[in-house]
C-alpha cells in the first residue's frame, strides 16, 4: 500500500468513528464572508506541522500566529493542513486560521483567504469546510470518482466557495473532462487547478511535473485557467525560477512554516519571478516530455530514456547521432579537453551545417569565463545552439544573467545534484566520471530528505551497460560519450556503437 492509500484509509476509519466533524465543535452556521480564493498572482503559505515524507517540520506551530504571520508577508492565501495522522493538523486549525485572517483584515489591509488542505472525500465534507469557515478547499482528482468529484465540485459553487483542484495524471484530466463538462453548468472562476511536483504516492519530487500538466488542463477547462505550482520549492531562487514558469499561485509549506524570517522573501520572490529564455526553454520541454508516449504513457519500468550523444567533433557524426534517435547533441568548448569543438579548426567546419541539426544542441563549458566559453555562451545567447550545460561548475560560481539563458547543470555528486534542484533547476545530469555506480538512485535519489522523479545520467555508460542501467533505475535521459567511441578514436563516433546503444535503451530510429 502506497502512502496515499494509507492516508485515505485512516481517513475513512477516522470518519467513521469519530464523524465528518473529527470530534471538533464546529458553529452550525458560517459567521465570515466569503473571501476570493487567488484573484491575481501570488503565493499560498501553509500552515503544516508535518508530512509524511519529513515527518515533523514545525511540530509546535501556533496556527494563529503563524497564519497572522503569512498575512503580514504577503500571502494572497493561507492553506490550513487538518489531516491529523500524517500531518498533525485539525478543523481547530483551520478556525485559528481564519481568525488570524479576520483580524488580519480588521486593519484595513486586504485579507488572504484561508484553504482548507485535506483529503476530502465526500460533499458532506464541503459543507463541514464552509461552517468552519474556508473560503476555499482542496479537491484531489487522483482519490475521488467523478461522480464525487462533480458532486463536491457542484456544492462549492452553491455555497459560494472556490475550490483548489489537484491534477496530476492524464486520468485526473479525464476527470476534469467529465466535471467541467458544459452540460454541468460549472462556473468556472470558482476553480483553480494545482499540480503537485511531489508525487503523492511516492513522494517523489519533480520541479517540471507542473509545467507538463498545465497545457493539458487549459485545454480541457479552457485557456484562461489559473494554474497553481504545489510543493517541492525551499528556496527564493526556486521561488523565482517558478514564477518565471507563468504560474499564477505557489503554495508552499515547509520552507514557510520553518523559516519565518524567509516569508516575506519567499513572496516578493515569486511575484518578482520574470519569464526568461530559460523558463521558455524549460515550458517548451515539458509540454514535449508530456506529450511523448515514450516517456508519460507508459509505466516507468517501460519507458525509454531520452538520449543525448556528447563530445562530438564532426557534423558527420553528429548527424549519425540524430539519425538514430538522440534528443541532444552534445559539443564541448573547453580547451583542455581532447574532444573540445575549439580545436583544429572543427568549430568552422560544423557551424555552417547546424541548421541541419533538429535535435537539441547544447554547448558545454567549465569555466564561464574562458574565451572558448564566451564564444560558446555568445552562439547560444543568438539562438545557433540551443542551451548550455554548466559542467562542474557550483552552482553559486554562474551570474544572474546566465541563469537566465537556456542552461542545465552537470554535477558530480548527489549533494551537488540537490542543491540545483533546491535553487530551482528544473533538471540536473549526474555525472559520476565513468564510475557508471548509480546505486545510491535505487528508488529515486534521495539526500537531506529530497527524493527525485526524473534523473539525468552521464558518466561510464556505454551500448553493453545502457539497459540494465534504463530498466534499473529508469532515467529520463542517458548521456553518453566515449562509450560510442573506439579506445585508440577520441572524439570519432562509431557508428555500430551508437546503434547499439539506441538499441539497448529503446530509443532506436533506423
Amino acid at each position: 500500500m502506497n502512502i496515499l492509500d494509507l492516508i485515505i484509509e485512516k481517513r475513512r476509519a477516522d470518519i467513521a468513528s469519530r464523524g465528518l466533524d473529527f470530534g471538533f465543535s464546529l458553529p452550525p452556521e458560517r459567521s465570515r464572508a466569503v473571501h476570493p480564493f487567488l484573484p491575481e498572482k501570488g503565493l499560498i503559505l501553509e500552515v503544516k506541522r508535518a508530512s509524511p515524507s519529513k515527518g515533523d517540520i514545525s511540530p509546535d506551530l501556533d496556527s494563529y500566529q503563524t497564519a497572522l504571520s503569512y498575512a503580514e508577508c504577503g500571502a494572497r492565501a493561507i492553506s490550513c493542513l487538518t489531516e491529523e495522522n500524517f500531518f498533525k493538523g485539525s478543523l481547530a486549525d483551520l478556525m485559528k486560521v481564519c481568525r488570524a485572517a479576520d483580524d488580519f483584515g480588521a486593519s484595513g489591509k486586504p485579507a488572504p483567504a484561508v484553504l482548507r488542505k485535506d483529503f476530502l472525500l465526500s460533499a458532506e465534507e464541503v459543507d463541514v469546510s464552509f461552517r468552519a469557515g474556508a473560503d476555499a478547499l482542496l479537491l484531489i482528482a487522483r482519490i475521488l470518482s467523478v461522480e464525487s468529484f462533480l458532486e463536491m465540485a457542484k456544492r462549492v459553487c452553491s455555497l459560494g466557495m472556490s475550490a483548489l483542484v489537484e491534477v496530476r495524471a492524464e486520468e485526473d484530466l479525464k476527470k476534469l473532462a467529465f466535471v467541467f463538462a458544459p452540460e454541468n453548468h460549472l462556473d468556472k472562476s470558482r476553480f483553480v487547478f494545482g499540480v503537485n511536483s511531489r508525487d503523492l504516492a511516492t513522494f517523489k519530487i519533480d520541479l517540471l511535473r507542473p509545467c507538463m500538466m498545465t497545457e493539458k488542463i487549459r485545454a480541457v477547462v479552457g485557456e484562461d485557467a489559473r494554474i497553481v505550482f504545489e510543493s517541492g520549492v525551499t528556496t527564493a531562487e526556486c521561488a523565482a525560477s517558478v514564477g518565471a514558469m507563468g504560474f499564477s499561485g505557489l503554495l508552499l509549506g515547509e520552507a514557510a512554516a520553518k523559516n519565518p524570517d524567509l516569508r516575506k522573501t519567499l513572496v516578493d520572490a515569486f511575484i518578482g519571478g520574470k519569464e526568461s529564455k530559460n523558463s521558455l526553454f524549460w515550458k517548451n520541454y515539458a509540454s514535449s516530455l508530456f506529450q511523448s508516449a515514450s516517456l508519460m504513457s507508459l509505466p516507468a519500468l517501460k519507458r525509454q530514456p531520452l538520449l543525448k550523444i556528447c563530445g562530438l567533433t564532426r557534423f558527420e557524426d553528429a548527424l549519425l547521432a540524430q539519425k538514430y534517435g538522440a534528443s541532444f547533441l552534445g559539443f564541448v568548448f573547453a580547451e583542455a579537453f581532447p574532444r573540445s569543438v575549439t580545436k583544429n579548426g572543427r568549430l568552422e567546419k560544423i557551424l555552417p551545417r547546424l541548421g541541419e541539426l533538429k535535435a537539441k544542441k547544447v554547448v558545454v563549458v567549465v569555466d564561464t569565463s574562458s574565451p572558448e566559453a564566451q564564444k560558446a555562451i555568445s552562439l547560444v545567447r543568438e539562438g545557433i545552439f540551443d542551451l548550455i550545460q554548466f559542467h562542474n561548475i557550483p552552482y553559486d560560481k554562474v551570474s544572474a544573467d546566465l541563469l537566465e539563458i537556456p542552461h542545465y547543470f552537470a554535477v558530480k555528486s548527489l549533494e551537488e545534484y540537490e542543491n540545483c534542484v533546491a535553487k530551482g533547476e528544473m533538471r540536473v545530469l549526474l555525472d559520476l566520471h565513468g564510475k557508471g555506480d548509480f546505486s545510491k538512485l535505487s528508488g529515486g535519489a534521495r539526500t537531506s530528505g529530497f527524493t527525485y522523479e526524473s534523473k539525468w545520467l552521464a558518466g561510464g555508460i556505454t551500448p553493453q551497460n545502457a539497459a540494465e542501467l534504463v530498466q534499473k533505475y529508469q532515467p529520463e535521459l542517458v548521456d553518453v560519450s566515449g562509450g560510442v567511441e573506439d579506445k585508440d578514436k577520441i572524439g570519432i563516433k562509431n557508428e555500430e556503437k551508437i546503434k547499439k546503444l539506441m538499441k539497448n535503451t529503446g530509443a532506436f530510429n533506423e
